[in-house]
């Protein structure tokens, strides 16, 4: 391609711009081609293997409140763990353990959060803070969160939409970094966090 070379006073003229590769595809052409109008071969989508299309046909073909009533199936075993097993009463070795906290003795970022559950559960709150306030500070929210997906999913109702910022989840994420650390420091008051 020949492009003629203009010169100024100024100097050589600017050149313009290489054209930028579309972000979004476009819509799919006559012959349904997805991407009628990039060129041949540039992209290639791979076939899914056999497991993805099971699971995809399984989703396509169940109805609308199975991943909630599931969802609440996990959620409800590990309620129904945290009530049978009563982590308050186990030995700190006992199984499961937190694999960190069993070979350094630190406590990780999760620890206590079983304990905290257990008390919750029994509303207990200051006992449940007492091994992980940050979890007690989150359950409302997850909960709320859990309750409008699943409502949604299941039956198409739309709850009041609960707003979080990125803002407000690096906060979080910040807050439970400065407890993590926080709780396995050995100086007072931090040694309270210990679980």
């Amino acid at each position: 391609m020949y492009r003629e070379h203009v010169t100024s006073v100024d100097g050589p003229a600017a050149q313009p711009a290489p054209p930028s590769p579309p972000t979004t595809p476009p819509p799919p052409g006559p012959d349904g081609h997805p991407y009628p109008h990039w060129p041949a071969g540039a992209v290639q989508v791979a076939e899914p293997d056999r497991f993805t299309r099971f699971v995809v046909g399984l989703y396509d073909r169940a109805p609308r409140w199975a991943v909630p009533l599931a969802a609440l199936g996990c959620v409800g075993a590990g309620v129904a763990y945290a009530l049978i097993s009563d982590p308050t009463r186990a030995a700190p070795d006992a199984l499961p353990s937190c694999l960190l906290k069993l070979t350094t003795g630190l406590d990780c970022p999760g620890c206590g959060g079983t304990r905290a559950l257990w008390y919750v559960l029994h509303a207990d709150l200051p006992a449940a803070a007492r091994h992980h306030f940050l979890f007690v500070f989150a359950v409302p929210f997850l909960a709320y969160l859990f309750v409008a997906w699943g409502t949604k999913q299941a039956f198409g109702w739309k709850l009041p939409e609960l707003r979080i910022s990125p803002k407000m989840i690096g906060g979080f994420l910040a807050a439970w970094l400065f407890f993590s650390v926080a709780r396995n420091l050995p100086w007072a008051p931090f040694t309270s966090l210990y679980v």
